[in-house]
C-alpha cells in the first residue's frame, strides 16, 4: 500500500480518545486524522483547547460529526471513542457506507444477549444492530488475528477483559484450568480507567491514600472474559480495584490446574501461544510484571509463578490502560486491518 491512509475519530476529547489521537498523528501510513465533535454548530474548536500539550504543532480542529463529511474527506476507517449506546446507533449507517469501524466502546463486545444486558441497550433498529453483531469481530488480535484483518467492524476489548483473557488464554486453549476449582483475579486499575467524567468516587480526595474495590459481580468486562476465555459465570470470579495512580492496569490471577506441571511446562505453554505476537512479553520466573513496565506503552507483560505441587498457579498481567487496554490496541488493530505490521506506529 503506498498512499497514505484517511482516518477519522470521534470522540477525541476524552483519556482514550486523545491517546489515540496522539499515535494517529505520529503515525508513518496515515493522512492527518479527521477530528470529529458530535455536537453541530457553534464556535470553531480545536483540539489544543481541551489538551494544550498540542498547542505548539498547528491547528487540530473539530468539525462537526456526518457520515457526508467521512466520504468527503475520503476515509476508510473511523474510530469511536464515543459512549456505547452513541456507537450502537452510528455504527450502521457507517458500514452501510463501505466505510471500516474499530469501535473503543462496549458496544459491539459481547455475543451473549445475557452478558449484553449489563448495558441496557434500547436499540431504535434492533434489526440494524443484529446485522452488526453477526459481523463485529472482538479485538483481541493475539487471538483473532485472521478475523481482524477482514472486519469491517472491530470491537476493541475492555482494558480489564485485556489483562486478563491474555493471562488466562494459553491456559485455557490448553485445558490446563481445573475449572471446576474455580478462577479468581484479582485485578486493579489507575483512575483513567473510570473515564475522564469525575465522579464522588473518583475525586483526588477519594482516590489518594485509598484503595477499594467496586463492581464486584457485576463489572461491564466481565462478560468479555467469560465469552473469550469459554468460562461460565461459576468459574470465575473477577473483583476490579481503583488505584490511587493516574494509568496501569495490574491483574493477579489464581488457578488450580488439572494436572501437576513444571515450571518450564507454564514457559513453553505460554511462550508458544504468543510466539510472534509483538505486544505480549511473557517473563521468565522468578520476574514478575509490574504496572511501571508497561506504563506508555501497548505492551502486555504476563509472570506466573507455580506452587511446589504444581498444581496452584498465580498469574500476574499488566497493561497500561489508555494503550494497550483502549488506544494502542485500537491502533494495534487498524495495522491488521490493513495489512501492516502490528507495531506499525506503536513502538
Amino acid at each position: 500500500m503506498t498512499s497514505k491512509v484517511k482516518t477519522a475519530v470521534l470522540g477525541v476529547t476524552g483519556y482514550a480518545g486523545f491517546e489515540l489521537t496522539r499515535i494517529l498523528l505520529r503515525h508513518p501510513r496515515l493522512q492527518k486524522p479527521l477530528l470529529l465533535r458530535r455536537e453541530e454548530g457553534g464556535k470553531t474548536q480545536d483540539l489544543a483547547e481541551t489538551f494544550p500539550a498540542l498547542s505548539c504543532n498547528g491547528g487540530y480542529p473539530l468539525e462537526p460529526f456526518s457520515i457526508e463529511r467521512l466520504k468527503k474527506a475520503g476515509v476508510s476507517l473511523l474510530f469511536l471513542a464515543t459512549p456505547h449506546e452513541l456507537s450502537r446507533s452510528l455504527v450502521p449507517h457507517i458500514v452501510r457506507e463501505g466505510i471500516r469501524v474499530i469501535d473503543l466502546s462496549g458496544a459491539w463486545r459481547l455475543r451473549e444477549g445475557e452478558h449484553r444486558a449489563v448495558y441496557g441497550f434500547e436499540d431504535h433498529d434492533p434489526a440494524a444492530a443484529d446485522e452488526i453483531m453477526k459481523q463485529a469481530v472482538y479485538g483481541l488480535s493475539e487471538l483473532h488475528s485472521n478475523e481482524v484483518a477482514t472486519a469491517s467492524v472491530v470491537a476493541n476489548p475492555g482494558c480489564y477483559a485485556t489483562s486478563v483473557i491474555l493471562g488466562l488464554a494459553p491456559l485455557a486453549k490448553a485445558g490446563l484450568i481445573d475449572r471446576s476449582k474455580g478462577v479468581i483475579s484479582d485485578s486493579k486499575s489507575g483512575v483513567s480507567g473510570a473515564g475522564k467524567e469525575a465522579t464522588s468516587r473518583t475525586h483526588f480526595v477519594s482516590v489518594a491514600d485509598n484503595l477499594s474495590a467496586y463492581g464486584v459481580f457485576k463489572h461491564r468486562h466481565f462478560g468479555e472474559m467469560l465469552e473469550q476465555l469459554g468460562l461460565s459465570s461459576e468459574e470465575l470470579i473477577f473483583t476490579p480495584h481503583l488505584l490511587p495512580i493516574p494509568r496501569g492496569i495490574l491483574s493477579t490471577i489464581y488457578v488450580h490446574l488439572a494436572r501437576a506441571i513444571t515450571a518450564a511446562e507454564v514457559e513453553s505453554c505460554y511462550r508458544s501461544f504468543y510466539a510472534g505476537r509483538h505486544w505480549v512479553r511473557v517473563f521468565a520466573p522468578p520476574k514478575l510484571p509490574e504496572i511501571q513496565y508497561s506504563l506508555y506503552s501497548n505492551y502486555c507483560d504476563i509472570g506466573f509463578c507455580l506452587a511446589d505441587d504444581g498444581r496452584r498457579l498465580v498469574i500476574v498481567s499488566c497493561v497500561d490502560n489508555l494503550l494497550k487496554g483502549a488506544a494502542g490496541q485500537a491502533v494495534q488493530n487498524m495495522n491488521v486491518m490493513c495489512g501492516w505490521n502490528e507495531a506499525e506506529g506503536l513502538n
